[in-house]
């Protein structure tokens, strides 16, 4: 084999190095890439996550407190009924007492 021709063949190795070696730097510059294009990503999924389950706990709160309040009115009707009729016997109450003492 020639000199010219050794030459040749060892710079066809080092330049298949060098573009093996550049390959590699890419091939990591790209994966550091999509990481970090992933953790974005990631953080952003989490934050709106957060931000939707806050708006579902506000909801749910806010509910509550309507059902609660609604509860709680309809209770007081149900006492204010039962006062009523309550006070509505107490004329009849007071009589069948005094019936009952002057009878004794």
């Amino acid at each position: 084999m020639s000199l010219e021709a050794i030459k040749q063949v060892t710079q066809a190795e080092q330049a298949n190095r060098q573009r093996k070696a550049e390959a590699q730097a890419e091939a990591k510059r790209l994966v550091t890439e999509a990481e970090r294009a992933g953790k974005a990503h990631l953080a952003e999924a989490r934050a709106q996550a957060e931000a939707q389950a806050r708006g579902f706990l506000q909801q749910a709160e806010a509910k509550a407190a309507e059902h609660a309040a609604e509860v709680t009115a309809q209770t007081k009707r149900a006492c204010d009924d039962l006062r009523a009729k309550a006070e509505g016997r107490l004329a009849d109450a007071a009589e069948s007492i005094v019936r009952r003492v002057v009878k004794s």
